[in-house]
């Protein structure tokens, strides 16, 4: 059985609870409370059916009517959720003697054909004692009327006789028997301690009165009971306040409640015990009420409560109107009085739990323009809306796109939640370069970007459009020159940028010409740069090999940033003169294979001589070489008169060729061929002269690129290292801090690495002040009161070469400066050496440390400066707290 409730369809159906719940899986999307007189029950939107069971068989349609009739209340917001309110007397819960009422709901999730829709219940049991006198209850549907039965005489004869005869309206004297009141959409019932009255707000027999200047729904009645020759009366009176009784400014929303309600009242003589306020039917105390800055003043007259517009606990909807965009805000505040009549000795409970929605606010959208023009893409946001709009398409001059179409072309739609997620926006990309953008030059380039956002709101799918044209303003630039020329082994390409800010990319090869390129390859000048590079450089490509040259080509491109689209693009390639193949007189020749631009898949270590078994005696991903004798290999020899001439051809074996061009099938083949000349019938003399030697045999000084990194350990153990997505390293003062410096590159067991100074800085330039110093020519600082640490190194799984590594510990300090202050920031920077470990020289290269006290420690002679190696290393950053 279905009922229509609005956002989906939903059946409520009530039961008496004495039901075991089903066995079903627990879920967390169900959530019931007792809040008072009232039971509320939190509900996930994940249901089709809601429903309960009825003396264990019968299930009952709650259609609105009756839901009104018989205590109940829903709500949605605009994402789906829903809250049920019952009251504890509603027509369906289990009453045990005006004490305990228990009630059972049962939801059903929405299934398929092959499988039968999953069931869950939910039972709540809620206590309520001790009832006063009389209790008002108004829901947003019906209100409530609850009076406590006149004597325990009357009561106890309620049980063995009295019938409930006639119910008599005021002021209009009507009466009517209990079917006549049921049928007219009223409930009433007489429990075991008390007579409740139910009513529409808008029913018949109800009346307006002002009170207070406020408007109030009133019903009252009298109802007779009789028994033989007895009569008695239960008067019942409810009022609950209208609409009206709210004012609102587009930032405040005020509600007036009549402080003396006087339909409820015999007297002036009355005491107000409580006042309490809430947000759907609970209670909220006063820090809460303050953290959302609701206010509650009691007036001689009123009771006034304040809502901000847009306060938590309420939520945004949308609405369309003529297509413009317009929100209205929701809340349902309550309110709980206490009050006792001093002539009557009679206590009051009145409970009005009163939704208040505010008048459509225009809220029109605003489309927020980001575009840089020098970024070459419009960046716009439209916005802001509540969460129930979604974008369906956008309409340009020459067609319309839904958001998946936008972001297959490239357009960037993504929609964007507020941090509080209550409000959203919609951010899109559109390249200048696109058809729907339009380009008008005139001393200027002006993009033009035209378009019509189509929304709609849900659940009600109301459609609404927003248009708009944005324009982007480029001053025309005139584009960088580039020129170049070639030397015996280098390219130079020059960008000239004529006294513009330089607004590219350089494309180097395939490399973006990144700091490191940049400082082995870039010379800058006013107004532009010159690239120098090898032409053997991996970045270059050869285009050809010949006996004597190689054709190697250097292609160079700038590129915007933004969008990677090409300003300029220039290509340079050059004939460099290069010996491939080398003849010596004792018969062996050398060669060296190049792999060109046109062979890209060749693996140069592939490539053999004429004889598969002869490979390269070395080889990488670009070049091989090749050293062999004439009489090996497959070298042929003929004679051309008085010459001799030996040749041999590189080239891949046949079974690694025809793979290759099965694979990829633009490859050419690669076949290389080496010769050389030998004059026959000559004699060559050759001189040998011995002499004694001054000096034993030295190693002659040369270059090589060693690296030092320092890396922060975990512990003391050295095992594990912070990573650079570690940092910062957070420290507290005076933890142990361990560090270790290591030689990654160098596998020569004579080398020892040395600490010559380390200090530490407030930032990351080591050379910035101020400065506290770690180590001095090699040792600890003697002025510092957490002296460092060394630790010694010694080999295992990780470490072969002990020498290459040191370890330090220091305590974790801040600078004077930073007394003061909560945390703060430390970089650690060390000099370090490299020294020849097997004659070491004196000053760092006589040990860490060996000596603190010798005055000599640390002076430099000019040979130390060919035996050391000096390098620096810097840690990450490191916050104390």
């Amino acid at each position: 059985i279905f009922c229509q409730i609005p956002y989906r369809l939903f059946c409520l159906l009530m039961a008496a609870v004495g039901i075991q719940a089903q066995q079903t899986p627990s879920i967390n999307d169900l959530h019931a409370e007792c809040l008072g007189n009232v039971i509320r029950l939190s509900v996930a939107p994940l249901f089709e059916e809601v429903a309960t069971v009825f003396n264990d068989t019968h299930i009952i349609n709650l259609t609105p009517g009756l839901a009104t009739q018989c205590g109940f209340s829903f709500k949605f917001d605009p994402m789906g959720n829903a809250m049920f309110f019952a009251s504890l007397q509603n027509c369906f819960s289990q009453n045990m003697d005006d004490k305990m009422f228990s009630l059972v709901m049962q939801f059903r999730l929405p299934g398929n054909h092959m499988t039968e829709d999953p069931v869950y219940r939910v039972g709540k049991t809620c206590s309520y004692t001790p009832w006063t006198s009389r209790e008002i209850l108004c829901d947003r549907n019906y209100m409530e009327a609850s009076e406590q039965s006149m004597s325990a005489n009357f009561r106890r004869g309620a049980a063995s006789g009295y019938k409930m005869t006639a119910v008599v309206f005021s002021p209009s004297k009507k009466v009517m028997n209990v079917d006549e009141v049921q049928r007219k959409g009223y409930a009433i019932a007489n429990t075991p301690t008390r007579l409740v009255l139910r009513s529409p707000h808008n029913a018949e027999e109800t009346y307006l009165q002002n009170v207070a200047g406020v408007p109030m729904r009133v019903l009252s009645t009298s109802t007779f009971f009789e028994q033989k020759w007895l009569v008695t009366r239960v008067d019942a009176t409810a009022v609950c306040p209208t609409p009206e009784a709210v004012v609102f400014t587009p930032e405040v929303i005020t509600w007036y409640m009549p402080k003396h309600i006087d339909p409820l009242f015999s007297s002036d003589a009355f005491t107000m015990l409580e006042v309490y306020m809430g947000i759907d039917a609970k209670r909220l105390d006063t820090e809460e009420m303050a953290a959302r800055n609701y206010s509650v003043l009691v007036t001689e007259a009123h009771i006034i409560v304040e809502i901000p517009v847009g306060a938590v606990g309420g939520y945004f909807k949308s609405h369309i109107q003529d297509d413009q965009y317009f929100v209205t805000y929701t809340i349902e505040p309550m309110l709980e009085l206490l009050w006792i009549e001093e002539v009557a000795h009679e206590d009051t409970s009145y409970k009005v739990l009163f939704p208040i929605t505010t008048p459509p606010m225009a809220r029109p959208p605003q489309v927020r323009n980001y575009t840089v023009p020098e970024q070459a893409v419009f960046v716009l946001e439209l916005g802001t809306f509540n969460l129930d709009v979604e974008l369906l398409n956008i309409t340009f001059p020459t067609m319309v796109l839904t958001v998946a179409e936008c972001n297959a072309r490239g357009f960037n739609v993504q929609e964007q939640r507020s941090p509080d997620n209550t409000l959203k926006t919609f951010r899109m990309e559109v390249p200048f370069s696109d058809p729907v953008v339009r380009r008008a030059e005139q001393g200027v380039t002006t993009f033009t970007l035209q378009l019509i956002y189509g929304l709609v709101v849900f659940p009600e799918y109301a459609p609404f459009s927003h248009s708009a044209v944005v324009d982007a303003v480029l001053l025309d630039i005139v584009p960088p020159s580039v020129t170049g020329n070639c030397d015996q082994e280098n390219f130079h390409i020059t960008v000239d940028y004529r006294n513009q800010d330089p607004f590219f990319v350089v494309l180097v090869g395939k490399r973006l010409l990144n700091h490191e390129l940049a400082q082995q390859y870039l010379t800058e000048g006013d107004a532009d740069f010159t690239i120098t590079l090898p032409f053997s450089s991996p970045d270059a490509v050869f285009e050809s090999v010949h006996s004597s040259s190689v054709r190697s080509r250097l292609d160079v491109a700038l590129l915007n940033p933004y969008n990677n689209m090409t300003i300029k693009y220039f290509s340079l390639a050059c004939s460099f003169l290069k010996t491939l193949t080398e003849c010596f007189s004792n018969g062996t020749m050398t060669a060296l294979a190049v792999k060109v631009e046109s062979a890209p898949g060749l693996n140069p270590g592939q490539l053999t001589l004429s004889d598969p078994a002869c490979g390269p005696t070395y080889s990488d991903d670009r070049f091989a070489y090749f050293h062999f004798t004439v009489n090996s290999c497959g070298t042929t020899r003929k004679f051309i008169n008085n010459v001799m001439l030996y040749e041999n051809e590189i080239s891949l074996p046949d079974e690694l060729e025809v793979k290759l061009n099965a694979t990829v099938s633009s490859e050419e083949e690669y076949q290389l061929k080496v010769s050389c000349y030998y004059v026959a019938n000559t004699t060559r003399t050759l001189a040998f002269l011995t002499r004694p030697r001054d000096h034993e045999p030295f190693v002659e000084t040369g270059t090589g690129r060693l690296m030092v990194r320092m890396r922060l350990a975990q512990d003391a153990s050295y095992n594990t290292f912070h990573q650079e997505e570690d940092y910062p390293v957070v420290r507290y003062l005076r933890q142990p801090l361990h560090f270790e410096v290591e030689l990654t590159t160098s596998s020569d067991p004579k080398v020892a690495l040395v600490l010559d100074h380390c200090w530490a800085t407030l930032n990351e330039d080591r050379d910035s002040r101020p400065r506290w110093n770690l180590i001095i020519n090699g040792c600890e600082n003697p002025g510092d009161p957490y002296r460092v640490v060394f630790h010694p190194v010694v080999a295992d799984a990780r470490v072969h070469f002990p020498p290459h590594v040191k370890r330090f510990e220091v305590y974790m300090f801040s600078f004077a400066e930073d007394a003061g202050e909560p945390s703060g920031q430390v970089f650690v920077h060390c000099d370090v050496v490299i020294c020849d470990a097997s004659s070491p020289s004196g000053g760092p290269c006589s040990g860490q440390c060996v000596n603190q006290d010798n005055p000599k420690r640390g002076q430099r002679h000019v040979k130390d400066l060919f035996e050391e190696r000096h390098l620096y290393v810097s840690s990450g950053y490191i916050l104390w707290v």
